[in-house]
């Protein structure tokens, strides 16, 4: 099927958000004895706060009814800092302007909560790119789960199988073939060498190396 949309993520994709949220995790779970390293956060990129906490309190055995308000906190604080600090990630608007030039709609589906969606789009200045928003934040499941994929798609007018998905995270890009939706993927650099992302449709080190001309719209 001729590909009509593209759907895009967000934190690590577009912005250079990762570090921060790392940030934010280190600064809210040290007072609760959480030692979160470098290399223990990146297990869990892709994933919506939720889990995100609640997967590391079950690590280190945290009183879960504390969950709520570090979610809250962690979300806070990587908003504060995303509006302060937050920059492009390389590529970004040559990206953007050549997929709107091909004729596609373009939309954008995260684990982050809308309010971050709006201090990015904002930040970046590329709102008038997107013709749909999508958080998985108040789904049933986040991804891997496709939903907040398959949400965008309709919000979109847009079959699944027509659509062509950007991603950075392993989970990111399960929820988009899962989906039933190409998959375009650029990892972060210590992921880059994986061979789990060999699943994807095209595999690229930098969103600057995307041409149109590597995934035509035109093609079935």
């Amino acid at each position: 099927m001729k590909t009509e949309s593209a759907i895009f993520d967000m934190d690590g994709l577009l912005i250079d958000s990762e570090p921060l949220w790392y940030e934010a995790a280190v600064e809210v779970f040290s007072p609760l004895g959480i030692v979160l390293t470098p290399e223990l956060y990146a297990s869990s990129i892709g994933l919506r706060t939720k889990e995100f906490v609640e997967n590391w309190f079950s690590v280190y055995q945290i009183d879960r009814s504390l969950a709520p308000d570090t979610v809250s906190r962690i979300n806070d604080v990587v908003i504060e800092k995303i509006r302060n600090k937050g920059e492009a990630m390389p590529g970004v608007y040559t990206v953007l302007d050549q997929i709107r030039s091909g004729g596609l709609k373009i939309g954008l589906a995260t684990s982050s909560p809308l309010a971050l969606i709006d201090v990015v789009v904002d930040k970046l200045g590329i709102r008038e790119y997107f013709s749909a928003f999508n958080s998985a934040e108040n789904l049933v499941h986040g991804k891997p789960h496709p939903q907040v994929y398959l949400d965008c798609a309709l919000a979109l007018g847009a079959e699944p199988v027509s659509c062509v998905c950007f991603e950075d995270s392993f989970h990111g890009m399960i929820a988009a073939k899962a989906a039933r939706m190409k998959c375009i993927v650029v990892p972060l650099p210590a992921f880059r060498d994986q061979p789990r992302f060999q699943a994807a449709d095209l595999l690229l080190h930098s969103l600057e190396d995307f041409d149109l001309s590597h995934f035509s719209p035109d093609n079935d």
